[in-house]
């Protein structure tokens, strides 16, 4: 009976990991399945001033889209993001890093970074943000 209620406790914690991890922006590039979607945190990433965080965004694909993805991150005050554009590939994973640097004087509160993606050679790009805690040290 133990081992039933841990299996159904790991089942619903994976499942809410699962629902609650990244957040998707609308589709970019042309229609059907040559489309992309940019993911980015779905929680807030919280950071102490002074401090670096490490976030992953995402760079999700349709069975036709065949192409590069440029993203541009928008650094909002006190906040250094690195990089804060980059291109992913049609070969590469998908995801990027991004480093999260708060100034030791960066403004307190929620600051929302703009991610933008645009296809290499052609269709809409798409955009979607995420939100950055600052607190004090």
């Amino acid at each position: 009976m133990k081992k039933l209620l841990v299996i159904a406790a790991v089942v619903a914690l994976t499942a809410t990991v699962a629902l609650v991890g990244c957040k998707k922006s609308e589709e970019g590039g042309r229609s059907g399945s040559d489309t992309f979607k940019v993911s980015v945190p779905a929680l807030p990433t919280s950071i102490k001033q002074g401090e670096t965080q490490v976030v992953r965004v995402g760079v999700d694909r349709g069975t036709g889209f065949k192409q590069s993805v440029k993203l541009a991150i928008t650094e909002p005050k006190g906040l250094d993001i690195d990089p804060s554009s980059t291109t992913v590939s049609l070969g590469d994973k998908g995801d990027v890093q991004l480093t999260i640097k708060a100034a030791k004087d960066a403004p307190l509160g929620d600051q929302k970074v703009a991610v933008k993606g645009t296809p290499g050679t052609g269709g809409e790009p798409t955009s979607t943000e995420f939100t950055v805690t600052v607190v004090a040290p």
